[in-house]
């Protein structure tokens, strides 16, 4: 879910961060990236500062001409009435005409998919960075781990020479 202490981190430049989506950048190759604001309840909002938040399965869609956030887990707020939000609900993300518009050719002409990143706080505002991914195959993801495991190993000798 969220951190380990149920609070969000604090960051460099007011932004806190929720939650992140570290599966993403091993099941998609991740090109440009995006900031949109989301449309939340009250509750939810409490929810996230408490950081119960989660994005490992969610994505985004247009629906007609708006784009919206799916499978996106907020937990319940604890102390919250019978007001309390659905934790799966269809969320609207808010972005620029120009963008929608660059994200909506990409996905339709080219195979991408949304993907939500990462979820924080900049200036007390809830925030989603999105980003087009192209899927992964299995192949592809056994070289980025070769790769990394080389760099790692390199950098361990370089350590180990420099003594």
């Amino acid at each position: 879910m969220g951190k380990k202490s149920g609070q969000a981190a604090p960051e460099a430049g007011g932004i806190k961060i929720i939650c992140e989506n570290r599966k993403a950048r091993h099941n998609y190759i991740l090109e440009d990236k995006f900031e949109a604001g989301i449309v939340l309840q009250g509750t939810e909002v409490k929810s996230l500062r408490a950081a119960q938040a989660g994005l490992q399965d969610a994505y985004a869609i247009f629906k007609g001409v708006e784009l919206y956030l799916l499978n996106c887990s907020i937990t319940e707020y604890k102390q919250g009435s019978h007001a309390n939000h659905e934790p799966l609900r269809t969320r609207k993300l808010l972005l620029n005409r120009s963008e929608l518009d660059k994200l909506w050719t990409k996905t339709e002409t080219r195979g991408y998919s949304i993907v939500p990143t990462k979820m924080y706080f900049r200036k007390g505002i809830a925030k989603v960075e999105i980003a087009l991914g192209k899927g992964k195959k299995t192949i592809d993801k056994r070289q980025t781990t070769k790769d990394r495991e080389a760099k790692r190993q390199m950098d361990r000798l370089r350590k180990s020479v420099s003594r």
